[in-house]
């Protein structure tokens, strides 16, 4: 763990703590009779900034230098694992349980924090051409999961839905409310406007940066704000369950699949397997508060892998150390 590491997660800390004062504090508004502070920046966050990060990201990304061997190992698992913690989730899922409750729990445990953490960690373990490769998993990050978990969650909506037809309507419906959403309609116009192969107006850039990197700040602080707002689990058992499948289970599945699957070793072996090992992103948070479930347990999920990302992180690359040497 670099000086650099540990000064970003230390403001982190911070930032969710200045969010968790003010929720303290109620400076926001009570959080009853529908005025819930926490929910309404995350609607902020959801409606306006992740858009534009999403569209500027997939309509500046040079798709044809993309390193999809690298890709495919990482995203191979992560989806694998992504989909087999849903369909467990919906399997012993009871009939009061929410129905996004499986699709939030999934992108809980494989959307990591690849942005605050995983950009100075990757650059401050294995240097420039690390953070190239870590560069372009962000790219394909939220593209990917993200736009996975809006269909699933999306398709078990329209499942639930009392008056829900036959299975045409069904899938009909599931189509429509995934493309017209927050997150993956600016993924297909961005990836629309990229095919065209023209750049992006200076103006409409700089706008669209501007508006990006809000989402980062607010995301942090709305953490904290949950967190007072909604309180911690009673349960902690779920919550570790979380923190341990995104710290161990998800780096050992890519681990396994790139090395031994791939063949990739070295340099990209090592910042594929460290994004895994990356505690839950910000963006779990917003997805659960978008679909209104699971918003304590996700948020103290964040709050958990982060911490215990302190002890995971040197575990990991020991492994990989050791994996080198062997």
């Amino acid at each position: 763990m670099t000086i650099a590491v540990f000064y970003k997660l230390l403001a982190i800390f911070i930032a969710v703590a200045i969010g968790w004062f003010v929720g303290r504090m109620r400076w926001l508004g009570e959080g009853t009779g529908g005025n819930d502070p926490a929910r309404v920046l995350s609607n902020v966050a959801f409606y306006i900034f992740a858009p534009a990060l999403l569209f500027r990201t997939t309509a500046r990304l040079d798709l044809a230098s993309l390193p999809w061997l690298t890709l495919a190992a990482f995203f191979i698992p992560a989806v694998l694992l992504l989909l087999l913690v849903y369909g467990w989730q919906r399997w012993r899922s009871h009939a009061e349980t929410a129905a996004a409750a499986p699709s939030v729990q999934a992108i809980t445990i494989s959307f990591g924090n690849t942005l605050q953490i995983g950009v100075p960690f990757a650059a401050g373990i294995f240097g420039e051409a690390g953070l190239a490769i870590h560069i372009t998993v962000i790219s394909m990050h939220a593209l990917t999961l993200l736009t996975l978990s809006t269909l699933l969650v999306e398709l078990d909506l329209a499942r639930a839905r009392p008056d829900a037809a036959g299975l045409a309507s069904t899938l009909a419906t599931t189509v429509r409310n995934t493309v017209i959403h927050p997150v993956v309609l600016p993924v297909l116009a961005g990836l629309i406007f990229n095919s065209t192969g023209v750049a992006l107006p200076t103006v409409l850039d700089e706008v669209l940066q501007m508006l990006g990197t809000a989402v980062v700040p607010l995301c942090l602080t709305l953490i904290g704000m949950s967190l007072a707002y909604y309180g911690w689990p009673k349960a902690w058992r779920g919550v570790l369950g979380l923190a341990a499948l995104k710290l161990l289970l998800m780096p050992a599945l890519v681990l396994v699949v790139a090395h031994w699957g791939f063949g990739l070793s070295g340099v990209p072996l090592s910042v594929i397997v460290m994004a895994a090992a990356l505690p839950t992103g910000s963006n779990a948070l917003i997805f659960a508060q978008r679909y209104r479930t699971q918003e304590g347990e996700t948020t103290a999920a964040i709050v958990a892998s982060t911490l215990l990302f302190v002890l995971t992180a040197p575990l990991w690359l020991a492994v990989l150390s050791w994996l080198t040497a062997s």
